[in-house]
């Protein structure tokens, strides 16, 4: 299954993100960086879930930065 979510995500920077114009992720490394990392290195329950917690943090009132996966 992290096999095909990391396909999904790559899919998504291939195609759909270019559509938005340039990178606007606060955070380093991008969101969709950040989840490819977590379905690499995690189980998919745990990679779901940093992944989840991980955009609901990318928001107006977040003031972004450097956030790698720990």
């Amino acid at each position: 299954m992290n096999k095909i979510m990391v396909f999904l995500i790559e899919q998504y920077r291939k195609f759909i993100s270019p559509m938005f114009g340039q990178n606007k992720c606060k955070y380093t490394p991008t969101c969709s960086q950040y989840a490819i990392e977590a379905y690499k290195k995690y189980n998919f329950l745990k990679a779901s879930f940093l992944t989840i917690w991980r955009i609901l943090r990318c928001n107006p009132f977040s003031k972004g930065g450097y956030d790698p996966l720990s």
